[in-house]
């Protein structure tokens, strides 16, 4: 077995940093060859934290994902990762990192509690000493290998279910028996000790070494409570709380599968073989681990493709909800992508694989809803601050009125320290812990199913706040896969010749707008010569020998080619919502092209959503005026702003926020990435069928439906619904009982039904968003 490891290693990041500072140089609209990084930084997320830490229940604060606990700067440095079946809490997280922060070569811990995921950064020679460490606290590491995924979907060992029937039983007669006083008080206490013996043997031992490492979590709390009622005669209810204890747990536990693996049936799509042609022809079955680039396989009617690739020969259609969320089949023919993991349906395809079986686009999905999962939501922060200051307070609230009510004649000691013990069971901040991470999976796990990945909780409870949203043209609101409509020789001098010369300038360019224009040309392409593209108004060149510029309204009124006659041909189509391109000669404008796109049915719908959301919308477009105020009426979008270059995209969005806005902006993750990066959160369209957007965006749509975005929003509203459910009924719960328990009203079996109790209703709460 090997480990995953990196070397050098440098702090993990998702390929997307927002920092509001960019860096960014691109064409625009109608050039668009360039270089990207879409880069935000976050102060919330994968901050570092000191060695000191907490846990859900513990007086301090659970931490991030991501601890530091020393200079990074080795140069043997490398990340090994253990999956830690026992370590799905921050009172496991705090444990490990207290034990391995005295480890001396240990420099940094990556915690993924969702997944059970420990990722140690260290210059140890090997993995020994962190496994020793780990066991030492009652926990098994185990190394995770090179291809293996974070995620465990692997069934649980079942553990035998007749000791907690056993206390269930012993614990109930003990009651009986005390009630009716059927029996001597030596029978009560005898039933007792078989309860807790049968179930609790596990929580003395994980509370045990929870205080010989000096942390108060709910395994200590819990062991002092039931220690504290045997020693002061309270057998039954010693016994009751116990086993109340550990069904509640167990309860828990098994909701917090359900999330964890909520993700997990997309593991589960992806085909172990796949049909591969071999070298002699022949086809044979193969591990799709096994399957070399550029090899080509085969997918009958009814399978599953195996992996990423392009069909070469074929025609069938695929259902692709697994990956696009989208509820039809999609058709495929020669040249199109299929998806590791969607179904094909009619046909028989072939096609040359693209991606190897760990970085197709599943594989992608995967590791980025892993990576949110383990990452710390906002709502996180309120529950870190009460946990910090909670559990001390009332521990420590606890002792006084053990000791001061007593001394000071206001009681018996057995009673006080009965309300004492209660105090302990109510000092464990625990609902409140668990509460945000199962929304927050669940939520992100219910946004992955409809083909919207969401790159961690920060994107999912911000959407919320948005009240107004950018969205560029092409691609976005249209197809973009516009076709040439007009075309007209304004220089008969070129005859026959203009189309051949726009075809060569249009060939060089990756825009819409040029492919059209390449497209529509026929003839033998012509040779171009010292190419170069002009931000935001088009390309030039020479053809011949001689310089010709094909742009748009902009760059024909900066060469001052703009005639009254020619103005009023561009005003004409540009009002039909045309995007009009014009070929200038050394001798002045020679033809001009229209090309028109069509706008996508769904994006009427859309933007119809967003305003019953109360959310408004703005085009911001390089296109030029009159064609961007076209399509925002077609489509009903309130306001359109053409004629901008990337800056001022950024710049619109700025203004936006200086009028106290909070804006999403929609785009293709590349061409807008200073507006998107700026923007409280950048959407990118069609991510299936891109290597970058899935990294860079900090929501991903797996197609280009635009109904996602209002999905989106929805589903952060109910989010953000559900953590603040969670959190008043937790708080309530424990503000009624504290004074419960200091008037005398409260019993430990109560105080325990009244903690598990919320901590199942807010996780069943959380839950809920898995359906949705």
């Amino acid at each position: 077995m090997h480990f995953r490891e990196l070397r050098p290693m440098s702090h993990p990041t998702s390929g997307h940093v927002h920092d509001h500072k960019h860096e960014h140089e691109h064409e625009h609209e109608h050039e668009h060859e360039h270089e990207h990084k879409h880069q935000h930084q976050h102060e919330h997320e994968h901050e570092p934290s000191p060695a000191a830490s907490g846990h859900c229940c513990s007086g301090k604060a659970a931490k991030p994902s991501t601890v530091q606990l020393a200079p990074g700067d080795s140069q043997d440095a490398r990340l090994s990762e253990f999956r830690i079946e026992a370590m799905d809490c921050p009172t496991e997280q705090t444990l490990i990192q207290n034990k391995l922060a005295k480890l001396a070569g240990v420099q940094q811990l990556d915690f993924n509690l969702i997944n059970r995921v420990l990722g140690v950064r260290h210059s140890l020679p090997d993995t020994q000493a962190i496994e020793s460490a780990i066991k030492s606290l009652g926990m098994h590491a185990e190394p995770i290998t090179g291809d293996e995924p974070a995620s465990n979907d692997l069934p649980t060992p079942r553990k035998p279910w007749w000791p907690l029937a056993l206390s269930g039983v012993t614990a109930v007669a003990a009651e009986v028996v005390h009630f009716t006083q059927a029996a001597p008080t030596w029978v009560v206490a005898l039933l007792a000790l078989v309860s807790i013996a049968s179930c609790g043997l596990t929580t003395y031992s994980k509370g045990w070494i929870a205080l010989k490492n000096g942390n108060l979590n709910i395994n200590a709390l819990m062991s002092i409570a039931v220690t504290g009622a045997v020693l002061i005669g309270q057998w039954p209810e010693a016994a009751m709380v116990m086993f109340l204890f550990t069904v509640a747990e167990l309860i828990e536990a098994k909701s917090l599968d359900r999330a964890r693996n909520a993700i997990g049936g997309l593991m589960r799509l992806t085909p172990d073989t796949a049909t591969v042609r071999q070298a002699d022809g022949q086809w044979l079955e193969q591990d799709v681990k096994t399957v070399a680039l550029q090899a080509i396989v085969r997918v009958r009617p009814g399978e599953r493709v195996g992996l990423d690739g392009e069909v070469i020969s074929g025609q069938s259609s695929i259902d692709q909800a697994p990956i696009t969320g989208e509820s039809l089949p999609v058709e495929k023919d020669v040249g199109d992508k299929v998806f590791a993991g969607t179904i094909n349906q009619a046909g028989s395809l072939e096609y040359r694989v693209t991606a190897a079986a760990g970085q197709s686009t599943l594989a992608r999905i995967i590791h980025a809803v892993e990576q949110a999962q383990g990452a710390r939501a906002p709502t996180q922060r309120f529950v870190d601050n009460f946990s910090r200051i909670y559990t001390p307070v009332v521990f420590a609230l606890a002792l006084l009125i053990a000791v001061v009510p007593p001394l000071v004649g206001l009681g018996a000691w057995f009673d006080w320290i009965y309300r004492a013990l209660v105090l302990l069971v109510v000092a464990c901040p625990c609902a409140l812990v668990i509460s945000t991470p199962v929304t927050i999976v669940s939520a992100l796990a219910a946004a992955a199913r409809k083909g919207i990945l969401v790159k961690g909780g920060v994107y999912l409870e911000g959407g919320h706040k948005l009240d107004y949203l950018a969205l560029d043209k092409t691609g976005t609101l249209t197809h973009g896969k516009p076709v040439q409509t007009d075309y007209a020789l304004l220089d008969p001098a070129f005859e026959g010749r203009a189309q051949a010369i726009a075809q060569a300038l249009a060939a060089r360019s990756d825009h819409p707008v040029s492919r059209a224009i390449a497209a529509d040309a026929n003839g033998a392409a012509l040779t171009l010569d010292n190419f170069e593209a002009l931000l935001g108004r088009g390309i030039k060149g020479q053809v011949e020998g001689q310089t010709y510029h094909l742009g748009n309204h902009r760059l024909v009124e900066e060469l001052g080619q703009c005639s009254p006659a020619l103005e009023a041909q561009l005003d004409q189509l540009e009002r039909e919502g045309k995007s009009v391109v014009v070929l200038l000669g050394p001798q002045g404008p020679v033809a001009l092209f229209a090309v028109a796109d069509t706008v996508k049915q769904t994006s009427r719908e859309a933007i119809a959503q967003l305003h019953a959301l109360g959310i408004k919308t703005v085009m911001l477009t390089g296109d030029n005026p009159h064609t961007a105020k076209a399509i925002a009426a077609q489509v009903g979008i309130d306001q359109a702003i053409g004629d901008l270059l990337p800056a001022d995209k950024l710049k619109a969005v700025e203004q936006l926020y200086a009028q106290g806005h909070r804006v999403g902006m929609v785009g293709d993750g590349i061409n807008d990435a200073p507006a998107l990066a700026r923007a409280e959160i950048g959407f990118a369209m069609a991510a299936a069928g891109t290597d970058t957007a899935i990294e860079t965006a900090d929501v991903a749509l797996m197609d280009d439906d635009l109904r996602k975005i209002p999905a989106f929003i929805r589903l952060s509203r109910q989010t953000r619904s559900v953590l603040l459910q969670n959190i008043v009924l937790a708080l309530a719960i424990k503000a009624v009982f504290l004074l419960m328990t200091v008037a005398g009203m409260a019993t430990l079996w109560m105080a325990v039904f009244a903690d598990m109790g919320v901590s199942l209703l807010v996780v069943f709460n959380g839950l809920r968003l898995l359906r949705k």
